[in-house]
């Protein structure tokens, strides 16, 4: 039973991961980022590329972008392997704001400062009961789960030459995050849950900051190609605190915990991509991006402590992620652009993930 319910806090968040996201990180910030699919290491384009490759600041001038995303993944859990059935999240639409600017520190200076406020991740799943096994007892599974991950990027970058753009950024990030997941026996068979088998409550969201590292580079190799290179540090957390009842969460051991203080570690990981921009006139521009995040090392392993040497191990399992993403920019004239884009990345989850 323990791996099966590793495998179900999966489904908190797996099912959220759509089209827009690399794991659970979007693939682009705001619409010019999201237009091109997030190959944007070489081709900047706007201030949001404070938290994309800090060396865009110094190309991309003295601005102010806003963007409001609507993101309406789908999703569902599937049982029917186990004799079960299907449920949907009732969760369908989330607002994700974006804010950034740009600006010479003096007039005619080489050196840009910037910043801003950056939804860049997020999930969020509410599945009511579903019947997750057949034969006796019948089995239900209900969960919950919302995520929300903020940065604010104080940037400054310097055009070196008129080749040589470098920049840096001090990432200083917020994350709220709850879950929920009960499953329960229905021991008089009438079709309804009604003894708790197991119980993982973190619903009263808790909330944390952490800080991070941006470095960037971009480099003419002539007036038509452009290279980028970006890096983000690990963006380390302090520990998620949940005050939690008696029984809102069961141990490893399927014991209930005690009422008491409960924490939870969950760090954001460092990434690093490289993107080439090629412009072969003045209205069109093709990029590709080449990006490695390192979800193993914060999202293989996870574990809520607690009073009394509680442990409730999570273990995602998830593996690194490499993602390919090409964008294409054409500007019909000096007030519309069209651009679209592709981004592809294997999921960063096994299988065994969702299988066990």
């Amino acid at each position: 039973m323990n791996k099966k319910i590793g495998a179900l806090i999966a489904a908190l968040t797996l099912p959220a991961l759509a089209s827009a996201t690399n794991g659970y990180q979007l693939i682009g910030v705001g619409a010019y980022q999201k237009s091109l699919a997030g190959a944007v290491t070489a081709n900047p384009g706007s201030a949001m590329t404070a938290v994309s490759n800090p060396a865009g600041a110094a190309r991309v001038g003295s601005r102010a972008d806003f963007s409001m995303e609507a993101f309406m993944p789908e999703r569902d859990v599937d049982f029917t392997a186990l004799a079960g059935k299907k449920g949907d999240s009732a969760v369908s639409m989330y607002g994700v704001p974006s804010l950034g600017w740009t600006a010479p520190t003096s007039k005619g200076s080489n050196m840009y400062f910037g910043g801003g406020m950056y939804g860049t991740s997020g999930m969020g799943v509410d599945y009511a009961s579903t019947k997750m096994t057949g034969g006796a007892p019948n089995r239900y599974w209900d969960g919950y789960s919302n995520i929300a991950f903020w940065q604010m990027a104080p940037v400054l970058a310097w055009n070196v030459n008129d080749k040589l753009s470098l920049g840096v950024s001090l990432n200083i990030d917020y994350q709220s995050v709850a879950f929920q997941q009960r499953v329960l026996s229905d021991t008089n068979a009438d079709g309804v849950g009604d003894t708790i088998v197991d119980n993982f409550d973190l619903s009263r969201a808790a909330s944390s900051f952490g800080f991070g590292l941006g470095l960037g580079l971009l480099y003419d190799l002539n007036p038509q190609i452009t290279l980028g290179f970006s890096y983000k540090s690990k963006q380390t957390f302090s520990d998620l605190e949940y005050q939690l009842a008696y029984g809102d969460i069961y141990s490893d051991a399927h014991t209930a915990g005690t009422a008491g203080t409960y924490k939870l570690a969950l760090d954001f990981p460092q990434q690093a991509a490289a993107g080439i921009a090629y412009r072969p006139n003045s209205k069109l521009t093709l990029s590709a991006d080449l990006k490695w995040i390192n979800w193993s090392d914060t999202m293989n392993k996870l574990a809520v402590t607690g009073p009394n040497n509680f442990v409730r191990t999570m273990n995602p399992g998830w593996d690194d992620q490499t993602v390919f993403a090409v964008g294409i920019s054409y500007d019909l004239n000096d007030r519309i652009s069209l651009r679209g884009g592709y981004n592809y990345a294997k999921s960063p989850f096994g299988q065994n993930q969702v299988s066990r």
